[in-house]
């Protein structure tokens, strides 16, 4: 019994750590990807391919009857599921990427692991314990010391209104993710459905909010490599990952994200490392170590 519930552990921290090195690379796609695009056409013309990308692989496993078999009732929850974490996040996300400032738009977009730590215990009846919250704090105060530089101070809310959209776009995410977990449909099937009503929910909100717009040349690469992978791959890892593991166990992990983030910058951009991520890193691991000790 013990033996399998360190194979589920092993099994859940492998998918989410994949998860991690491909949504770190959503500052690098975002900057890419919106030289001329706004985040209504961004977001749009990522969701067409990340839905073309699972829809494609469906087909390519004779997976694409059971889409057509969904009741009405399954496919609308599936739709509503979709809004709250492919569209609402994502949406308000890169709005206060547009918006406000970088740095606090990064903090207050990883709240979304401490809000699943929250929504867990009344959601999915998992345990809520004082070690999985310190594990979250310690993950989240990590972000925090990365994305400040260790100038606490400098993260100040140039812009309220679209920093409380980003953080009711965290909380959607993390409510997807929970509620997610209770789905039974196959992973693949269910996400081609999220993507689906992303798709057409933000070409309506492009239509409406903003108008059309066929992507540079330039940004072509970063929209397929947010389409792909970014977004539809790793939905499939992640939800691989809540399977696994409990939501709780899984969630303090994805503070890594931005630790990595800052290491794809570094590395493409030419940022600069300074010593504080350093000891940002060590919040980061000293938390999700502290969270993978008995759970599961």
């Amino acid at each position: 019994m013990k033996n399998n519930a360190n194979q589920s552990r092993l099994k859940a921290s492998f998918w989410v750590l994949l998860c991690v090195a491909l949504w770190a690379l959503i500052p690098v796609v975002s900057k890419l990807g919106q030289e001329s695009l706004d985040n209504h056409q961004f977001l749009f013309w990522s969701s067409m391919v990340s839905f073309g990308t699972l829809i494609t692989a469906a087909g390519a496993r004779g997976r694409l009857r059971e889409i057509r078999e969904l009741r009405p009732q399954e496919f609308l929850k599936l739709g509503i599921l979709g809004l709250l974490g492919t569209y609402i996040y994502y949406l308000f996300l890169y709005l206060g990427y547009a918006r406000a400032e970088g740095m606090e738009v990064l903090v207050i977009q990883y709240t979304w692991p401490f809000f699943i730590v929250i929504l867990s215990a009344p959601l999915l009846g998992e345990h809520l314990t004082i070690k999985n919250i310190a594990a979250a704090l310690l993950g989240f105060s990590g972000v925090l010391l990365v994305l400040s530089k260790g100038s606490f101070g400098s993260v100040r809310l140039s812009d309220g209104r679209t920093i409380a959209l980003v953080l009711l776009g965290a909380f959607c995410f993390a409510l997807f993710s929970v509620l997610g977990k209770k789905i039974s449909i196959d992973p693949l099937i269910a996400t081609a459905v999220y993507f689906f009503a992303a798709m057409i929910a933000s070409g309506v909100s492009m239509l409406v909010f903003s108008g059309w717009k066929v992507p540079l040349r330039s940004e072509l690469l970063p929209i397929l490599l947010n389409g792909i992978l970014v977004n539809g791959v790793s939905y499939l890892f992640w939800f691989f990952a809540l399977r696994a593991g409990s939501a709780s166990y899984v969630a303090p992990f994805v503070y890594l994200t931005p630790v990595v983030s800052a290491v794809y910058l570094i590395l493409l951009f030419k940022q600069p490392f300074i010593p504080v991520y350093a000891a940002g890193i060590g919040l980061v691991l000293a938390g999700g170590l502290l969270n993978s000790i008995g759970n599961g």
